[in-house]
């Protein structure tokens, strides 16, 4: 006796669209730095609701976005590497907004030193929420997903280091971590497909945010740039909201499992 999965049929009209119009996305690690930089792009892009699902508080500039957008971001505490403190937020989610479309896997931690210096805990720490944390979120986002009989997004942010060494200051658990999160989402894209569920990343390179601070003050910033091509700066937050927003919507309707490097071709990470 066979068995055969169902098939699933196609969308009655595919959409052509890159937009986001009345998707409610959850963004874990979003009160500041890329992750506000993905709800931004997502709420210029038509977003209906943002929510930040962040252990930390809001600053200026999540309250700024929001005066942009009143009534459609939002920020609930929550600790992604205890999975009931995600599935907690996600169910509040859907109760206030009745639904839930999209969730970007994005919270993360780094820390750059010799493999040799490592402790044990600093090893535990980053790796709780860069893949232990992250796995919780997705699983949380795709059990309200079918719950909910949505055909949900899951977009994970990786790193260009989980492709290749940073070579100015390697970290090998947070490249580890986020090739995990590569290998996680090509994974997930396979088990959840028969739910409808889409499951990608985005690998971002050097990004201005508050992490990379130090990038541009090494003495030699500038003959690295030349050495190592590309755009000759880092990217701005907003620059990846694209990718992001592509993955997120409609018109993404048969793209899972795959990863789409932002890093202006440098090669530095």
């Amino acid at each position: 006796m066979s068995s055969s999965i169902p098939a699933q049929s196609a969308p009655s009209e595919p959409q052509t669209k890159i937009a986001l119009e009345s998707k409610v996305i959850a963004i874990t690690g979003a009160n500041r730095g890329i992750g506000l930089g993905i709800a931004e792009c997502c709420l210029v892009n038509g977003a209906a609701k943002i929510y930040s699902i962040d252990i930390g508080e809001t600053g200026d500039d999540f309250q700024n976005l929001s005066n942009r957008y009143p009534g459609q971001l939002f920020a609930i505490q929550a600790d992604v590497t205890k999975e009931a403190s995600i599935s907690a937020a996600v169910d509040k989610i859907v109760e206030e907004a009745g639904a839930l479309h999209g969730m970007v896997v994005n919270a993360g931690r780094t820390n750059h030193k010799s493999a040799l210096d490592f402790t044990t805990e600093e090893i535990e720490a980053l790796f709780s929420v860069n893949l232990f944390g992250a796995f919780y979120t997705a699983r949380c986002a795709a059990r309200a997903f079918i719950k909910l009989g949505i055909k949900g997004a899951i977009v994970f942010t990786a790193s260009m280091a989980s492709y290749r060494p940073n070579k100015r200051v390697p970290s090998t658990p947070y490249g580890a971590s986020k090739a995990g999160i590569r290998n996680m989402t090509h994974t997930l894209a396979m088990e959840w497909a028969q739910h409808g569920i889409r499951v990608n990343s985005v690998s971002p390179g050097l990004v201005n945010t508050a992490m990379t601070y130090w990038v541009p003050q090494q003495p030699d910033w500038e003959q690295q740039l030349k050495y190592y091509g590309g755009f000759p700066r880092l990217a701005e937050v907003q620059e990846l909201g694209g990718a992001y927003v592509y993955l997120l919507s409609d018109a993404a309707s048969y793209t899972t499992s795959i990863d789409i490097p932002v890093n202006g071709v440098i090669g530095i990470c």
